[in-house]
């Protein structure tokens, strides 16, 4: 039932990632305060940029017990603890202005996932069901700016991004020996980031939450989901986004050389 993974040794809990992640946006936002001139003063006369993101995160299911766990058949059965596991992500940023301060973004992202659960016995016994998963996600988020201090604004972002199961087993399953889940999601999504502008493109520290809203499990039952009435996905994760400069500045530079 459990499967031998690397990555387990690279376990990376939600709040080392907030930790590390809240440092370095508090530093630097004062480093580029500290430049001499402000970069890339006329970035939101085009109306829309492309980039690209990577990002580090870790999740976990969220579940709720059935009415079979309080029975005799499950007595046994002692409680199931999901874990959280690291993970990685990559993908594209396409961000349009709307206003001054606000602007839509379409993220078509990869993200590398594994989610487990254990589920302990009163006799001592651990039975660990792992589940690794390729997602395509395509977050379309509300991005709510700051006026610019020097180089530096902050953001706050917010919107729905459904996933899709590019490599694993979902709804497809029909062996009856391990944890049986849908293979599509669709989760709120809310973060807090800063926009740091250098002179030819802008970086993006960001942190963002991850709701699922969809019951990921299925109408099948086997040993591994009737004592559970409902699962969820819940993900925390750092980004650090890249995104170029208007067009115009990158022009006048080619035609400079």
């Amino acid at each position: 039932m459990q499967t031998t993974n690397p990555g387990h040794q690279l376990h990376i809990h939600r709040h080392k990632i907030v930790v590390f992640a809240l440092v370095l946006m508090m530093a630097l936002p004062g480093y580029a305060q500290n430049e001499a001139s402000e970069n890339l003063i006329d970035y939101d006369a085009q109306w829309i940029h492309y980039g690209f993101q990577i990002g580090l995160h870790s999740s976990k299911y969220k579940i709720r017990y059935s009415d079979a766990y309080a029975t005799d058949a499950l007595d046994s059965l002692h409680s199931i603890v999901p874990g959280n596991l690291p993970g990685w992500k990559v993908g594209f940023v396409v961000d349009m202005n709307l206003h001054k301060y606000l602007s839509f973004r379409i993220l078509p992202t990869v993200g590398f996932y594994e989610y487990d659960l254990t589920y302990l016995y009163t006799d001592g016994r651990e039975l660990r069901e792992l589940k690794p998963a390729t997602m395509v996600e395509l977050p379309m988020l509300l991005k709510y700016k700051s006026s610019r201090r020097g180089n530096a604004a902050m953001y706050v972002v917010g919107g729905l991004s459904p996933a899709f199961e590019a490599a694993g087993k979902g709804d497809q399953l029909d062996t009856r020996e391990r944890l049986e889940l849908r293979d599509w999601n669709v989760s709120v999504d809310a973060g807090v980031g800063f926009d740091l502008f250098f002179p030819l493109f802008k970086f993006s520290p960001e942190v963002r939450y991850s709701w699922g809203l969809r019951d990921m499990l299925t109408d099948g039952t086997n040993t591994y989901d009737v004592a559970l009435k409902r699962l969820s996905y819940q993900n925390i994760a750092f980004y650090v986004t890249f995104e170029g400069g208007p067009t115009y500045l990158r022009d006048a530079k080619k035609r400079r050389r």
